[in-house]
């Protein structure tokens, strides 16, 4: 890493600022049944962050760090592909900063992330599947920056940066909130959208525990991790991006976790009508986490994280009637309560 470079006293009192509003989220300790018998999955509820998402400690780290390394300066444009959550984190602490932000989005990505980044002042462009979709819109961002060298790329599917971001906040908390409750986790299980969360937390935990298991997720839809390309369509937005991301190293991880779209909507559900109103991506990551418990037993300390609220899925299958299947869990999933643990230390790194 080069060597860092001080920072203008007003710039650095604005990422102290947005540093206090990312990160040191509740850990839940989710209380449920599930074939007649007690559990507890623990998630971070990361719609407790500054936009709603987990994305936001990534896109803090990212430009924080880009600036220290003299990468990214007053008055650049910020310009990212994204699926939504990286864009609205990006477009709100880009516009925090004073940045220009551009955002290449597919087009079929909810109208609720699309609202939130015109709120923020961010330049959409909307790129089709004929256009290449997510592929495309990644295209499309590195030919902006090939023309305007004031461009600044985040890159966060290849972005050490991004792993870095979850090793340092998302990894130690999770790890001094269950310390503090006398648990160790056994398993971390979350979707890969760019793979920062679960390489990132495994990083972290397998360097305090040698053994625990570290589990990626996919949707059963579109097993893009099992094949290594695009197969398929599905509706957790935010994960399977049509793509391996170059900083996901399967060789790495545990066996990859497969989970029903409509199976994480309706365990999504679920989980609202208790009070935890958590997008689909949640219910596939409380599922993924049920199922890796189910092989170490019934008390087995399972983590994962709550990404991001349903606010942004209102226009979604999210609140429409799901159909359910013979192969499904969540039917056999009761929800009986919840418990939270509040953050433990200032700085967990």
């Amino acid at each position: 890493m080069p060597e860092a470079i001080a920072l203008d006293p007003r710039m650095q009192e604005r990422f102290e600022s947005l540093h206090r509003l990312v990160g040191n989220t509740p850990l839940l300790a989710v209380e449920l049944t599930y074939r007649g018998q007690p559990r507890v999955i623990y998630a971070k509820q990361e719609s407790l962050n500054l936009t709603g998402s987990i994305k936001d400690r990534m896109a803090l780290h990212i430009v924080h760090r880009a600036y220290r390394e003299g990468r990214l300066k007053p008055g650049d444009r910020i310009a990212e592909a994204t699926s939504g959550n990286t864009g609205i984190s990006f477009a709100a602490i880009g516009r925090a900063l004073g940045h220009p932000v551009t955002v290449f989005m597919p087009d079929w990505m909810s109208e609720e992330r699309k609202a939130l980044l015109a709120s923020f002042g961010a330049d959409i462009v909307p790129v089709s599947r004929a256009e290449g979709g997510f592929i495309g819109s990644i295209a499309r961002s590195e030919e902006l920056a090939d023309k305007d060298p004031s461009v600044f790329l985040p890159r966060q599917f290849a972005n050490d940066a991004n792993v870095r971001a979850h090793a340092e906040t998302t990894g130690p908390e999770i790890w001094m909130q269950l310390k503090a409750a006398g648990l160790t986790p056994d398993a971390f299980v979350a979707g890969v959208g760019t793979g920062g969360t679960v390489m990132g937390v495994g990083r972290f935990m397998r360097s305090r525990k040698a053994g625990i298991r570290i589990h990626p997720l996919e949707p059963a839809e579109s097993p893009t991790l099992s094949t290594g390309f695009r197969v398929g369509q599905h509706r957790i937005q935010g994960i399977s991006d049509e793509f391996i991301p170059a900083i996901v190293k399967l060789d790495e991880l545990d066996r990859i976790v497969a989970v029903n779209d409509g199976d994480a909507i309706l365990m999504a559900q679920k989980l609202a009508q208790h009070g935890l109103a958590v997008g689909i991506s949640s219910g596939a990551n409380l599922l993924g986490a049920l199922k890796i418990q189910d092989e170490l037993g019934a008390d087995a300390v399972v983590t994962t994280v709550f990404s991001d609220s349903n606010k942004k899925y209102l226009s979604t299958d999210l609140l429409r009637t799901e159909p359910i299947k013979p192969d499904y869990l969540s039917p056999h999933v009761e929800v009986t309560g919840f418990r939270a643990y509040m953050r433990v230390c200032n700085f967990c790194s």
